[in-house]
């Protein structure tokens, strides 16, 4: 990689929020390391190169120890300037009904992997007295998950750690920044098994662009924490923070609840 140039790593960059926040730093002159544990890397790496950055692809599942060894092993050597940990997964359904096997892989990727990669970029960052880290968190950071428990759980760790990091490293030179996005129009509710037969799934949802250019200029801010895509998410993320939590549980289930999403005039972009 290029000495001259800032480098950024971003985690989950195959595709949606990822790869567009990729793009962002590309566009603003970064270098990349891009990770993802899926096939589309690669393509998504060659036309991140098409902006004029150097772009180095790690293949790499953070679920696992060994994907997450690679990945740091990759790092070996050079300078982090900005970190976005923004590889993530969910699972919908009610929890007694789901696999347990499902719930660990949100808690491995959005937990475990958040922490482990976190420790070594944070080191790095703060021995040097300069760097930006950012998490992506979520709007259901904010509320009880009904029928969708362990991805909500998660979030609302994700967003308390980056908060409590944002103030321990205040003064370090390093800023900690978590964005918020409401729905979002990526894959992510096929993969959490919710696109079908949810209100949440069928309904409209935010571009990834916007999601992305407000992530990266909250980022670069050094802001603490930004709730980021449309006015619906902005509603949603100010909502979440003077409604009782059992208001929220049960609004959450009415959108996530399998069913909720029969006769739904879908505004879902394919």
């Amino acid at each position: 990689m290029k000495d001259t140039r800032p480098l950024a790593l971003v985690t989950g960059a195959s595709s949606g929020i990822g790869h567009e926040l990729a793009r962002q730093f590309a566009l603003h002159g970064y270098d990349l390391v891009v990770n993802a544990e899926d096939e589309r890397l690669e393509s998504a790496a060659r036309a991140l190169r098409e902006t004029g950055a150097e772009v180095r692809a790690v293949r790499a599942d953070l679920r696992t120890p060994e994907g997450r060894y690679r990945l740091l092993d990759a790092l070996d050597g050079l300078t982090v300037d900005v970190a976005a940990l923004n590889a993530g997964v969910g699972r919908g359904g009610a929890f007694v009904d789901t696999d347990l096997a499902d719930d660990q892989e949100v808690i491995d990727l959005n937990v475990t992997a958040t922490v482990r990669l976190a420790k070594p970029l944070l080191r790095a960052m703060v021995a040097r007295g300069a760097g930006r880290i950012a998490f992506t968190s979520s709007v259901a950071s904010t509320m009880p998950g009904s029928f969708q428990p362990v991805y909500n759980a998660s979030k609302a760790f994700v967003q308390s750690f980056a908060q409590a990091l944002a103030e321990e490293e205040k003064d370090s030179g390093v800023t900690v920044t978590s964005f918020m996005p409401g729905p979002t129009d990526t894959d992510f509710f096929h993969r959490a098994g919710m696109a079908d037969d949810t209100r949440i799934g069928a309904m409209e949802k935010d571009d990834p662009v916007q999601v992305a250019e407000q992530a990266f200029k909250a980022i670069v801010k050094g802001e603490k924490k930004a709730v980021t895509g449309s006015l619906k998410a902005k509603a949603q993320g100010l909502a979440g923070k003077v409604l009782p939590d059992g208001v929220k549980a049960a609004a959450h289930r009415r959108m996530a609840e399998p069913g909720s999403g029969a006769g739904e005039d879908s505004g879902r972009q394919e």
